[in-house]
Order: structure tokens, then C-alpha cells, then sequence
């Protein structure tokens, strides 16, 4: 496969702003983050089409698209190492052998590796220029979210079992008033949806909660909502009103 990025006459600009950091292995005091980061799904990236003069119809780069990626899922789970000017996938089994194995040591499987291709990785440092504006009047944000029992980053969550959030403001807090208003959400992205509040808490700072996922009703994925009285810096006090932080990335059940 090529793609041929021949959009030179388009300025790409990304404006970022200034987050506090919130990983542990933090050197210094701010992260630069987009400010831009809408998700977008097949149908919704085919829309976009016209935007960058690219003639094809969405509806054909849409089923083109979604027809794609289910063949190369098909392919890299057959062994086939694939390879396009977007990326590489491959399919990496891990541990270490004797070579007299029949089977895979228990607990282990398959594991896929996709790395970004140099084409887009040029494409971006060479097209794309990124303004600073600042500091970001912070409300709190979700920085990642880690399935426990995957290791999968901003993506899936195991029902009934364990999900690490990283951020800034996160720690949930009430007054006696607000207690049934605050906590862990997931709300599911179809329409109509309620939100599904999590089980329980198993660690809850101001950079870090564990959160106990339910057994899901629907296989929608869900936006990660939490809700709190605390405020951003933990100053030891609570707020008159409950805040709201929401992931800017949905997830999807396992």
C-alpha cells in the first residue's frame, strides 16, 4: 500500500495548552496538550473528505475503510506482518523457550505490536505547526485510563474487574447534601443511555483512582465520568457545587 500525502498546500496548526502532570515519573510541572482532540469514528473521519479536497466519496472511503481494517484484523491474526505508509502490524508471541513446547505457558497469548510508519511520522513533523496559548484554566482532566486486566490504554475495560485513571483533580469528595451526585461514571454513547455508576473505589487520589467496573447492559462504548466536590489543586476544602471530568476518549467493554 502507498498513500500519497499531497496535501502540501494545507497548514495543519494544533493548539496546545499547558496541563499540570500527573504521572509519577513526571519531570516537570506541565504537559502540553492538544486542545483539539474530537473522536472520530470511520463514518466520521470519511466525512471529512471534502474538507482536504479529496474527491471519493465518504460513503465509499467509509465501507472501503471498514472493509480494510477486517481484512487486515483477519490477516494479522493468520501471521501476515502488514505494512502500510500509516503503519506496521504484526502479530509477537511472547516469553522465552526450550523448544520442546507443545502450547503456550499459561497465561500467555498472542500479543499484537503496530507501530506508526516513518511516512506519516515525517509528514506530520514536516506539515504540522503547533502554537502554544498558554495555560489551561483546569477543571480537573482524565489523562489515561488502563484496563488492570489487559493493559490496554484508553480503549477497553474488563467488566467486574479493576481500572486505573491517571489525571489531575480526580479525587472524588461530597458534602452530605451532594453524596448521591458524586463519583465514577460510565455512559454508554448510544442514544437514550443512562449512566452506569462504578462499584467501588479501590484508590482514590487527586492524580489517581481504581475503579471497580460493573457488569455491562450494553456493549456500546462509554465515556469514563467523574464527579466530585474536591477541588483541582486538593486544597483540603470542598466546592459549593459538584465539577464534572470526562474522558476525552470513549471505551469500549470486555
Amino acid at each position: 500500500m502507498a498513500l500519497d500525502f499531497k496535501l502540501k498546500d494545507v497548514i495543519h496548526s494544533i493548539i496546545v495548552k499547558f496541563v499540570p502532570a500527573y504521572l509519577p515519573q513526571a519531570k516537570k510541572k506541565y504537559y502540553a496538550k492538544s486542545v483539539f482532540q474530537t473522536e472520530l469514528d470511520i463514518h466520521d473521519v470519511a466525512s471529512k473528505a471534502s474538507v482536504y479536497n479529496i474527491n471519493t466519496s465518504p460513503k465509499v472511503i467509509e465501507e472501503g475503510f471498514t472493509a480494510g481494517a477486517q481484512l487486515i484484523a483477519y490477516l494479522a491474526a493468520d501471521g501476515y506482518r502488514i505494512k502500510t505508509d500509516l503503519f506496521h502490524i504484526g502479530i509477537r508471541i511472547p516469553g522465552e523457550y526450550d523448544g520442546s513446547e507443545t502450547h503456550l505457558p499459561e497465561g500467555t497469548h498472542p500479543e499484537v505490536r503496530m507501530q506508526v510508519d516513518s511516512t506519516l511520522r515525517n509528514y506530520i513533523r514536516e506539515n504540522v505547526h503547533v502554537v502554544f496559548d498558554g495555560i489551561e484554566e483546569n477543571v480537573g482532566f482524565i489523562g489515561e485510563v488502563i484496563d488492570d486486566a489487559t493493559g490496554e490504554i484508553d480503549s477497553v475495560f474488563t467488566q467486574d474487574n479493576i481500572l486505573t485513571v491517571r489525571g489531575y483533580g480526580l479525587k472524588i469528595e461530597s458534602d452530605a447534601a451532594h453524596t448521591e451526585q458524586v463519583g465514577a461514571f460510565l455512559l454508554p454513547v448510544s442514544p437514550g443511555a443512562e449512566e452506569i455508576a462504578l462499584k467501588a473505589i479501590a484508590l482514590n487520589e487527586p492524580r489517581t483512582l481504581k475503579l471497580l467496573t460493573p457488569d455491562m447492559p450494553t456493549s456500546a462504548a462509554c465515556t469514563l465520568i467523574i464527579r466530585t466536590q474536591s477541588t483541582v489543586n486538593h486544597s483540603g476544602t470542598l466546592l459549593k457545587d459538584v465539577r464534572e471530568v470526562r474522558s476525552p476518549f470513549t471505551l469500549k467493554p470486555l
